[in-house]
């Protein structure tokens, strides 16, 4: 990759306003940010870089006459297919490195939330181990390979049929170490070489937690994090191979080494939680060499278990699955069912101690929905294999080559969330349509009141438009009901740790055919299969078609915008780079004399929020900030109440001088207000400048065919409109109050 030009590229100082442009999640490329024809680069590189419109055509200036510049960083979070589909498989990863974000605004939560989301992270590295053993340990080299009907015709299995059992498990541990460091590889590689694009600033001018993004180096955390999480995972394999073995008369090695991996999977999860070593900014520190030393530690133990298990002559304990796999998969679902109980009540404590409505709620939701979707993604591969090696026999029943009865749990469980959160849904949609329809139509009414009578359909549609886009509100509340649901169903894995199938134990107690509950096991595995497959045709279609990357893109944006602090295999952060990179432009254009007019749609407003943080008031006292369809209010609020808050806003307004207009629409199911609904003639209080700040957009602009069109003006909704006559006014009047504050050259 190539280095971000020298501060001296780029046109020469005009003495002018700087329109910089900032698009929004999966945005598009620098010509249509730019809305003109042809754009070329003047700073940056292929990954994320500033264009402006290419000299020598004509209408190159913006509104006002303001220098046009856009920032395009729609590459950084995904620019790869390979990277792209990674994404998909990292998303349980990701989730829940994104929840340790979503802690109350209360200082003393913070360490108990960041211990409780980095244990439930270890655990699902662990449920990671665990699934690729299931499927070459426990499935493979344990049931099949002892089964003749399952080993004929297939030459890739009966080549090592006939071999010991000890011969056969140490061979295929291959498979798991194999996963083990292909997750090791994904999580080390950089996605950027983000230590280029460090902030200019020696330190934080602000005391809000926002100005920190970007200026946190994360590697050190991460590496240490990694070789924990690593650590573990080869704990896991240990673990599982010598609780096969083990029994009366086992050998004093195999005794050894369990007690050794035993004490060594305590050791992770103790690390995990003393944050305040983790977190050491310093890199080369004491903490440094001890983490590497577990994972070098756990990797020689691994050798030595699967030569203990490969030498070792004491026979192997009969069963029909590998002797304890099951029970530990089954203790897995019951500790991250109490981390997630331990995650809820701590957002509730909160909330009983300031008597105010619950904020950070997000972080047990979140926690939940990373949770359900790795024990989901696990007991689907299980399964599928289970099929396979079955000849494609229904594996609910009780067969001789069955996962264990805990993954059946888990799919019963995943079922049954689903299915819940499907009709809390249907209700909420229509208790809640009258009054979101009640309220679309007085809203209707008053921005159009003398509509004709031929507008009616129009009218209509708006309506629909303002009550579909109203529903967002709701969408945190199924979230909760979710993941209360996905933690109920975590909870019946106990009924697994003791042998019980669902089919056998809703019969018997609930009276519901046991072939219906097979069946809807059948039908939750599908399912997750359906899942899997949509998430990946989703990455392929969202890297190769920009319209289809708007909406699937908007998860990996999102999710990857968070520093990695819970889970070291979560994607890297794009906002180490392109935070530090907008101030380091910001900086670098006002040093020169430009006044920047910094102009931010959706996910946009969020970069230059955090970026203005970071400026000192030298820079900041020549710049303006515009924001539409901007979610800090409506989403970052209430689900990262720790750093998008009220006070937080305020010093966003206080460091540009309030010279801020944000424009938002009924219509947007994304963005909003920040300060205030109101509109504009509305009376505003004079002592309170934040009322200024929000500009109510009328849309559509008229629900009647203008004489110069065919059609009536379309609804625009979330979609950016920058050549919008309403837009180029809010740029007109930022750009006058700018040259007015700053002084006219």
């Amino acid at each position: 990759m190539s280095e971000t030009p020298a501060p001296s590229s780029g046109p020469a100082a005009s003495g002018d306003v700087v329109e910089l442009r900032v698009h929004g999640v999966s945005g598009a490329g620098a010509e249509q940010v730019l809305g003109r024809p042809h754009a070329h680069q003047v700073a940056g590189d292929r990954n994320g870089g500033f264009f402006r419109p290419r000299p020598g055509y004509p209408d190159t200036a913006g509104p006002a006459g303001v220098t046009l510049e856009a920032y395009r960083w729609s590459d950084l979070p995904s620019g790869t297919a390979v990277r792209t589909l990674s994404l998909v498989f990292l998303l349980p990863f990701m989730l829940c490195n994104v929840a340790v974000w979503m802690r109350p605004d209360t200082p003393r939560s913070h360490a108990a939330m960041k211990a409780l989301c980095r244990v439930l992270g270890l655990t699902l590295t662990v449920l990671y181990v665990l699934s690729i053993v299931g499927v070459a340990l426990d499935l493979v080299a344990w049931q099949c390979m002892a089964v003749p009907r399952c080993v004929s015709n297939r030459d890739w299995l009966s080549w090592l049929g006939e071999r010991p059992t000890g011969q056969r498990l140490a061979v295929l541990s291959v498979v798991p170490a194999a996963a083990i460091g292909l997750l090791w590889w994904l999580g080390a590689r950089p996605g950027r070489p983000f230590t280029a694009f460090r902030s200019p600033l020696a330190a934080r001018v602000s005391v809000q937690e926002l100005s920190a993004v970007g200026q946190w180096d994360t590697a050190p955390i991460v590496g240490r994090l990694r070789s924990i999480h690593v650590a573990a995972a080869f704990a896991t394999l240990d673990a599982t191979l010598l609780a096969a073995r083990a029994r009366p008369g086992s050998s004093v090695a195999a005794q050894v080494l369990a007690l050794v991996v035993g004490a060594l999977l305590l050791v992770c999860v103790a690390l995990v939680c003393a944050h305040r070593m983790i977190d050491e900014a310093e890199p080369g520190a004491r903490v440094d060499r001890l983490t590497r030393s577990l994972r070098t530690v756990a990797c020689g133990l691994t050798v030595l278990v699967v030569v203990v298990v490969l030498v070792d002559p004491a026979p192997w304990p009969p069963g029909v699955g590998m002797p304890g796999y099951g029970e530990t998969v089954a203790s897995i679902f019951i500790t991250q069912t109490v981390l997630l109980a331990a995650i809820g009540l701590l957002v509730l404590r909160q909330r009983r101690a300031r008597g105010v409505p619950p904020r950070g709620r997000g972080a047990p939701a979140v926690a939940a929905i990373a949770t359900g979707l790795a024990v989901a993604f696990s007991a689907e591969l299980v399964y599928r294999v289970a099929d396979l090696l079955n000849r494609n026999q229904p594996t609910p029943g009780q067969l001789l080559m069955s996962p264990p009865v805990a993954y059946m749990w888990a799919i019963f469980g995943f079922v049954l969330a689903v299915v819940g959160t499907l009709v809390v849904a249907g209700l909420v949609t229509v208790v809640s349509g009258r009054s979101r329809f009640r309220d679309a139509a007085a809203i209707v009414a008053r921005d159009f009141p003398d509509a004709p009578p031929e507008a009616n359909d129009r009218l209509r549609q708006v309506e629909r438009a303002i009550a579909r886009a109203r529903f967002t509100e709701r969408l945190e509340s199924l979230t909760v009901v979710y993941a209360s649901l996905v933690g109920l169903g975590l909870a019946t894995s106990a009924f697994g740790f003791m042998g019980h199938y669902p089919a056998d134990l809703v019969q018997g107690y609930i009276g519901v055919p046991g072939d219906l509950v097979n069946f809807l096991v059948g039908v939750g595995s599908w399912v997750i299969a359906g899942l899997l497959l949509g998430l990946v045709v989703g990455g392929i279609f969202a890297y190769r078609t920009a319209e289809f990357r708007r909406y699937v893109g908007v998860i990996w944006d999102l999710g990857t915008f968070w520093p990695r602090s819970a889970h070291p295999f979560a994607p890297p952060c794009y906002a180490e780079r392109a935070v530090p990179e907008l101030a380091r432009r910001i900086t670098y254009l006002t040093g020169r004399g430009d006044r920047v007019l910094l102009s931010g749609h959706s996910h946009g407003s969020v970069l230059l929020a955090a970026t203005v943080l970071q400026l000192p008031p030298e820079v900041t006292d020549r710049v303006a900030l515009l924001t539409y369809g901007s979610p800090l209010r409506r989403l970052y609020g209430p689900l990262f109440p720790a750093y998008v808050g009220e006070e937080t806003l305020r010093e966003v307004g206080r460091r540009v001088g309030w010279r801020w207009i944000n424009i938002w629409r009924e219509t947007d199911q994304i963005g909003g207000w920040i300060f205030s609904p109101r509109r504009q003639d509305d009376p505003a209080p004079a002592d309170d400048p934040a009322a200024m700040v929000d500009r109510r957009e009328i849309d559509p602009p008229d629900v009647v065919v203008p004489p110069s069109d065919s059609v009536p003006p379309q609804i625009l909704g979330h979609w950016p409109n920058e050549t919008d006559a309403r837009f180029v006014a809010a740029v007109r009047e930022l750009a006058d109050r700018l040259q007015a504050d700053t002084g006219r050259p």
